[in-house]
């Protein structure tokens, strides 16, 4: 029987959250270059619900947007409790190995017409409810066109007209402290921090056929996020990593990484885009 689910393609696979389907990759490379963890720049093929690789404290910032179980892609049978024990999980192990003042951006979209179903809001709730401080959410404004897509709904009548989305949301957050516990070397002008600071960002969003994956990061996205919170040499964690654009992200910018993706395909994607330096 169908089950209700709530689940689409984010930027990890969407089998990545049934344990039963963990691969536990052994740990390939220990390094003790980052001053708070011996693992860096480092691509784990298995569920993020365990991240037992990570020392606590370890992570200054978490850029991810998990997947929804909803759509024509997907392909997981959860209820909604099931779901969301599952995010709660991920995103408890995220707040663990989160160092004090680190910061975690969620990207997220509303989704649905039948009804419409507030993905930002059950994210905030969860995330707030862990334990994170909400520190404000940007708007990705991805499309100004009135083309984006089609206009769903009644057309010139008052009987249905439906909101075209043309943004998502990127939920800020931080633990336990307001600022950042350590200290380091930016890599921001004052343009890029005066702009970076504004709550909406105007970005395309990236091809998914040219990246292989079906809802890739536009990588400027969380090049601004990199560059607005953390310092060169600070580690970056995406538990939901799909192609890899995050680490790609990270290992421009001088930043070190690590992801979870259960996924193989992405897996070898993403490894491939760091191996080849295509940071497009």
């Amino acid at each position: 029987m169908k089950k209700n689910s709530y689940f689409k393609s984010g930027s990890g696979s969407r089998k990545a959250f049934i344990s039963t389907f963990q691969d536990k990759d052994e740990l390939k490379e220990v390094s003790t270059f980052n001053n708070k963890s011996k693992i860096k720049d480092k691509i784990f093929h298995k569920s993020s619900e365990n991240m037992d690789e990570l020392e606590d404290n370890c992570v200054s910032l978490t850029i991810t947007s998990p997947p929804y179980n909803i759509g024509k892609d997907s392909d997981l049978e959860l209820t909604d409790d099931e779901y969301w024990r599952i995010m709660e999980k991920i995103f408890k192990e995220t707040f663990r190995v989160t160092e004090s003042g680190g910061r975690i951006v969620v990207n997220v979209a509303n989704l649905g017409r039948k009804p419409y179903i507030p993905f930002s809001k059950y994210f905030t709730e969860l995330l707030i409810n862990i334990g994170f401080i909400m520190r404000g959410e940007i708007i990705w404004q991805k499309s100004k066109g009135a083309n984006a897509n089609f206009a769903w709904g009644s057309w010139l009548s008052a009987s249905n007209p439906v909101i075209r989305d043309i943004h998502e949301y990127c939920l800020v957050f931080s633990k336990e402290s307001l600022k950042k516990s350590s200290k380091g070397e930016s890599s921001i002008d004052k343009e890029e921090f005066m702009e970076s600071t504004l709550s909406i960002w105007n970005i395309n969003p990236a091809r998914a056929k040219k990246i292989g994956h079906p809802a890739p990061f536009p990588l400027e996205l969380p090049q601004k996020f990199i560059n607005l919170y953390s310092y060169k040499g600070d580690l970056i964690l995406d538990p939901f990593l799909g192609s890899g654009t995050t680490s790609v992200a990270a290992k421009q910018l001088n930043r070190n990484y690590v992801g979870y993706e259960i996924n193989k395909e992405y897996v070898d994607i993403a490894n491939k885009r760091l191996e080849n330096r295509l940071f497009s």
